[in-house]
Formats: C-alpha cells, sequence, structure tokens
C-alpha cells in the first residue's frame, strides 16, 4: 500500500477534533489490520473502524489502547500539523558551488527529510568539471524547462524539458546546461537534506 494515497474523510465536526485519519495512518504505517488492533485492544473491529471515520467518542482508555498499539502518543493526535509556505521568489538563494547558476531553497532550512531547490542554469552552467557527492541517500532532477547534462562517473544523461532523473546521492556526479543559447530551469530534491 505503500505510494498510494489514502482517501480521508472530512465530516462535519460540529467543533470536535478530527483523530481518525491519524489513527488510521498510523496503523497502516505499522502494516496492522482492523483486525489486529481489535485483538490487541479487546476492542471490537467495528469500534476500530468508526473511530477512524470519526464516527465515535473514544473513551480515554480506549484512546490510550489504540495509540499504544498503533505506536504514536495521544499527543500527536491533537498537534497541528507543522507547515511553512514558501511563496514564488521568496525562497533561501543558497551557493552549492557552480556557476552561472542562481538557486534557491524552497524548503525551510528545518526541514531534515527532504531538501528541494529551484536552479536557474544560463547557458554554459555547470556544477564543475569535478565530480562531487552530496551527504544524502537519494536525488531527484526534474526539468521545467531546457535541457541538463548530468554526469555520472559511468555514464551521463541528456534530460529535456518534462524529464525526471534520479540517483543515489553518494554516487559521484555533476551537471551542466551545454547549450548555448537556452537557460535551463530545473527542480532538484534530496532526500534526506543534505
Amino acid at each position: 500500500m505503500a505510494g498510494r494515497a489514502r482517501p480521508v474523510a472530512k465530516p462535519a465536526t460540529n467543533g470536535a477534533v478530527l483523530i481518525g485519519g491519524r489513527l488510521r495512518a498510523a496503523r497502516q504505517a505499522r502494516g496492522l489490520t482492523l483486525d489486529k488492533v481489535a485483538e490487541a485492544t479487546g476492542l471490537t473491529k467495528g469500534f476500530i473502524s468508526r473511530l477512524e471515520r470519526d464516527e465515535v467518542s473514544p473513551s480515554v482508555a480506549s484512546l490510550v489502547s489504540v495509540c499504544e498499539v498503533v505506536g504514536i502518543r495521544i499527543g500527536e493526535l491533537f498537534e497541528s500539523p507543522l507547515t511553512q509556505l514558501v511563496r514564488a521568489a521568496e525562497g533561501r538563494r543558497i551557493n552549492f558551488g557552480g556557476r552561472r547558476v542562481r538557486e534557491f531553497l524552497l524548503t525551510p532550512g528545518t526541514q531534515g527529510h527532504l531538501q528541494v531547490i529551484h536552479s536557474t542554469i544560463e547557458p554554459g552552467g555547470t556544477g564543475g568539471k569535478e565530480l562531487y557527492t552530496l551527504d544524502c541517500e537519494v536525488e531527484f532532477v526534474y526539468v521545467v524547462r531546457g535541457e541538463l547534462t548530468v554526469m555520472l562517473a559511468t555514464e551521463s544523461v541528456l534530460l529535456g524539458a518534462g524529464d525526471a532523473f534520479t540517483f543515489p546521492g553518494r554516487e559521484p556526479h555533476t551537471w551542466a546546461n551545454g547549450r548555448k543559447d537556452e537557460t535551463c530551469e530545473v527542480l532538484w530534491a534530496l532526500a534526506p537534506a543534505p
């Protein structure tokens, strides 16, 4: 089920805090079925299902029991999600050492799981002649417009607008906009953030 979007019902709340979607997500992340949670908590499968749809008000004891089984703190159910908005042209300017490139960080500096960078690479722009590595597991590049060549130790890959390329971040590499007449615009995603 990994990689699939999971719909979350949004019933009328009448001021109540919705916790069902978070409980369902925690259960599914641990690979638990409704039957397994019911068995471990002593509650019925129907009650657990209704709890995940925010159709029942559980007792504190029931809620603590379900949270223990699905592996989350009870307080996590009531925390607001941590979000941060970065508007167009407001990303923090960064420089990884490339030439003829403008780079902006689109994710907050406090984000440790993922780093997204928007790069505008002028004709002839490059990450340098020498191959380098980044301290991340996965590096992903998506070409918004123009062309970008990604050079690895064993191969070079030419990417055009709409192309995406994923490779290990610790793989020695560099990149270049070999076009003489066109700027290249790309999005880089690095996970975890280096």
